[in-house]
C-alpha cells in the first residue's frame, strides 16, 4: 500500500476544514495558505474529494466538510483520492499488483497484514486525526 502525495495533502486539506464551524465554506487560497500546500494540487484534490461525498463545493464560495470530522473515516478519503484498491489491489512491496494468482515473494504477509491495515487506518475518523495532531503538538 503507497499512498500518494495528493493524500497527505487531502487529509492537511480536510484538517483545516475541521478548524472551521460546521457548513463554514473555506476558500481554496485560505486552505492553501493554512494548511501550506500547492494550490496547483488542491483543486483537482478538492474535487475528487467532492465526488466521494466527503466535502461540498460551492463556487465563489469555497469548501466545507460534507459531515462532522466525527463522520468522515480515512477510508473515504483514501478512497476518494487513491481509487477503489487503496486498500485492496495494490501491493506494498515491489510489484503494482499481486494476488494469490500471481504473487509477490512476500504476498503471503501482505495477505495478513493488509486487512489489519484497512481496519486501522481505514476506520480512523477526520476527528481523531485532529484530536492527535493537536496532542502531537501540545
Amino acid at each position: 500500500m503507497r499512498l500518494a502525495r495528493e493524500s497527505r495533502y487531502a487529509i492537511e486539506a480536510l484538517l483545516v476544514l475541521a478548524d472551521h464551524e460546521p457548513d463554514a465554506f473555506i476558500d481554496a487560497r485560505e486552505i492553501v495558505d493554512a494548511a501550506g500546500l500547492p494550490l496547483a494540487y488542491l483543486h483537482k484534490i478538492m474535487r475528487a474529494l467532492a465526488e466521494g461525498g466527503v466535502l461540498v463545493s460551492r463556487r465563489g464560495r469555497g469548501y466545507a466538510l460534507a459531515r462532522a470530522p466525527e463522520e468522515i473515516t480515512m477510508a473515504e478519503v483514501l478512497t476518494a483520492v487513491e481509487g477503489p484498491d487503496v486498500f485492496g489491489g495494490r501491493c506494498v512491496f515491489w510489484r503494482e499488483e499481486c494476488s494469490t494468482e500471481d504473487p509477490c515473494d512476500l504476498h503471503f504477509r501482505w495477505r495478513d497484514v493488509r486487512p489489519l491495515i484497512e481496519s486501522a487506518i481505514g476506520g480512523t475518523t477526520l476527528a481523531e486525526v485532529r484530536a492527535s495532531r493537536e496532542i502531537l503538538r501540545a
